[in-house]
């Protein structure tokens, strides 16, 4: 019986890099936020780490592919992050009233409009990029 260790050591490879990777965007995110409570600023540690690495991955400081693996871990499993939400419900029952209602309504127009947003200056992007290539 022939063993493939190549196959097992390749996958605990990947599995180390989306480990490593996983805590150094919850480091960059921990140290965001800890900055943003020193200096007192009205934004989440969490909008000003993604800034701050738009900013560094955009003017390529960092290659995409540090963070690629680690990132495609938290999207993959973002449903766990949103399990004490739905626990919340158990706990505060009127929020499947009207109370509820408007809530949904809130989170649903918050979401349009940074989709909205998103999508026009996505489109913006690429209008000003096809421009400057003719």
């Amino acid at each position: 019986m022939e063993r493939k260790t190549h196959n097992y050591t390749g996958r605990l490879g990947v599995l180390f890099q989306t480990v490593v990777q996983t805590v150094v965007l919850i480091g960059v995110w921990w140290g965001c936020e800890r900055l943003v409570q020193a200096l007192d600023l009205p934004l989440p540690g969490g909008v000003v780490g993604m800034l701050l690495l738009i900013v560094l991955l955009g003017l390529h400081v960092l290659p995409v592919r540090w963070f690629a693996r680690g990132a495609g871990g938290l999207l993959n499993n973002m449903l766990l992050f949103f399990v004490p939400a739905v626990m919340t419900l158990r706990d505060h029952p009127e929020l499947l009233g009207v109370t509820g209602l408007k809530l949904l309504a809130v989170i649903f127009m918050g979401i349009l409009s940074v989709m909205a947003g998103t999508a026009l200056i996505v489109e913006l992007h690429y209008r000003a990029r096809c421009h400057h290539v003719r």
